[in-house]
């Protein structure tokens, strides 16, 4: 054979092959399972928004979105196989407020948080909580800056582990709020919940999701909660930003990611499919159980969303001067 028929076959080959990662291909995906990496354990927040909104994608895409749980530390484990995995709309990511704090937090990692992933849609936000204990003289958010003011490095706020969104998030509040306190890091929720219960720490920040139930219950006070409005699912709860300190804003998140080099066709395909799955009645309802509010995009407004979330944590790490690892 000789080398221009070679050199023809090649080129149409290359032309077949981009044909095929346009809208016809688009319209025939998926023709197998899609699997959904979740860089945490089953059961919390982002494990059960996952598995509502791929149950809804597979019914309406005629093939199942299977849940791959990879929890890891800042979730390196499971954004990296996706970074890595083939582009053809079949290996999807839970990207979230973990990634970008890593992106923030991590002098190096195995990926681009930005550039090694294309962003398919925001999936829904959730508040991070400030509580205290029932029987706690702390009423408000300003009576916490108060006696911060009155007694400085005496009160003590508990959070989970150095890093974390929730620690961050402690981290903002005292810088914006101008006080001296002490933020003591624990391993998980109960840990914090029973050194707040003990008087070991006076406040407490963490995910909506995971206190919501002993919220209701009267076992925790919520005195504030830190997205720019108030939470629908405890409407009387104030913002921190309303409460003395304005400006303030921290909102945990999650949405759905692909690698970098997706087909746009693939992408859009995707977004509408996402959008159709939260958008659901019975999913929406779902999320709203958990503590979740829906939250959807376009592919461009995540990743515009995602680069200036990695901005701001950059800004808390450098003025909180937590080391970066």
């Amino acid at each position: 054979m000789s080398g221009k028929l070679l050199e023809g076959l090649r080129w149409m080959l290359l032309l077949a092959l981009a044909a095929s990662a346009g809208p016809a291909a688009a319209q025939k995906y998926p023709v197998r399972p899609l699997r959904l990496l979740v860089p945490f354990g089953p059961g919390g927040v982002g494990d059960l928004t996952a598995r509502a909104v791929a149950q809804k994608m597979s019914e309406n895409m005629g093939q199942q979105v299977i849940i791959d749980n990879r929890p890891s530390a800042g979730g390196i484990v499971a954004t990296e196989m996706v970074a890595k995995a083939e582009p053809d709309g079949y290996t999807l990511l839970l990207l979230n407020n973990t990634n970008t704090v890593s992106a923030a937090l991590f002098r190096k990692l195995p990926y681009d948080t930005v550039k090694d992933f294309a962003m398919v849609s925001t999936l829904g936000g959730f508040s991070i909580a400030v509580v205290v204990s029932p029987d706690s003289q702390l009423k408000s958010v300003k009576d916490v800056i108060a006696q911060a003011r009155a007694n400085p490095n005496k009160l003590n706020i508990g959070t989970i582990n150095i890093g974390s969104t929730q620690n961050l998030a402690a981290e903002l509040f005292k810088s914006m709020a101008g006080i001296d306190v002490v933020t003591v890091p624990f391993n998980s929720t109960g840990a914090v919940i029973t050194a707040l219960r003990g008087n070991n720490v006076q406040v407490a920040f963490d995910f909506l999701p995971a206190l919501l139930g002993q919220i209701k219950a009267g076992g925790l006070r919520a005195l504030a909660v830190t997205p720019p409005k108030r939470y629908s699912v405890l409407p009387e709860v104030p913002t921190v930003a309303e409460s003395g300190v304005p400006g303030y804003e921290v909102t945990g998140w999650n949405g759905i990611a692909v690698p970098a080099k997706t087909p746009k066709a693939l992408i859009e395909r995707l977004n509408k499919e996402v959008h159709a799955a939260v958008n659901a009645p019975d999913v929406a309802k779902r999320l709203q159980e958990v503590g979740v509010e829906q939250r959807l995009s376009t592919p461009e407004g995540m990743r515009e969303f995602v680069i200036a979330d990695i901005a701001k944590w950059n800004g808390v790490i450098d003025k909180a001067k937590i080391q970066r690892q």
